[in-house]
């Protein structure tokens, strides 16, 4: 992030989802991606050097603006290639009483190795309520998990996780 700029795949957030996390949602979508899943949903999000650069403090001002959202997903690409962006963004996120979900191609166990070389990803995850990790698999997609495509990955609730010291799925998504 250069000069308070983060890039992004569409240069505003998209309002009212309904199949990105639980409840009413709203979605900013990361620029950038180096997991690069075979038939990825959104490929167009790979390209490190695409999408539109937007100012943090514009995103800022947007999420206060917000109405009737029970939260964000940060999805793309993938936001934990833009690590300062996006704890800054998710602080904001929770200081307008809403929820942080994320999308990742990295696995919760790859994170916190990552973490062991990079501190900012533990405080990455104490961002997140609500993480949805691993790569999209093909071969194992599937319309019978909810909020995710692929049966492999999982939705994890972090701050049970991170207190616990293990992974905790969320019981309603299993």
């Amino acid at each position: 992030m250069k000069d308070g700029m983060v890039r992004l795949a569409i240069p505003d957030i998209q309002v009212d989802s309904i199949v990105d996390g639980e409840g009413i949602r709203s979605v900013i979508w990361f620029q950038g991606c180096g997991h690069k899943c075979f038939n990825c949903q959104n490929p167009e999000t790979w390209d490190f050097n695409a999408g539109v650069l937007v100012d943090i403090e514009t995103m800022k001002n947007k999420i206060r603006e917000l109405e009737f959202q029970q939260g964000v997903t940060f999805s793309g690409g993938d936001p934990l290639y833009q690590l300062d962006a996006f704890i800054e963004l998710a602080k904001e996120v929770h200081n307008c009483n809403m929820d942080v979900w994320v999308y990742t191609g990295f696995t919760y166990e790859e994170i916190m190795k990552l973490a062991k070389k990079n501190s900012k990803f533990i405080e990455a995850l104490e961002q997140i309520d609500v993480l949805v990790d691993g790569p999209f698999i093909e071969k194992l997609k599937s319309f019978d998990v909810k909020f995710r495509g692929s049966s492999n990955q999982r939705i994890i609730d972090i701050p049970k996780s991170l207190k616990e010291n293990k992974i905790i799925l969320i019981e309603k998504y299993k």
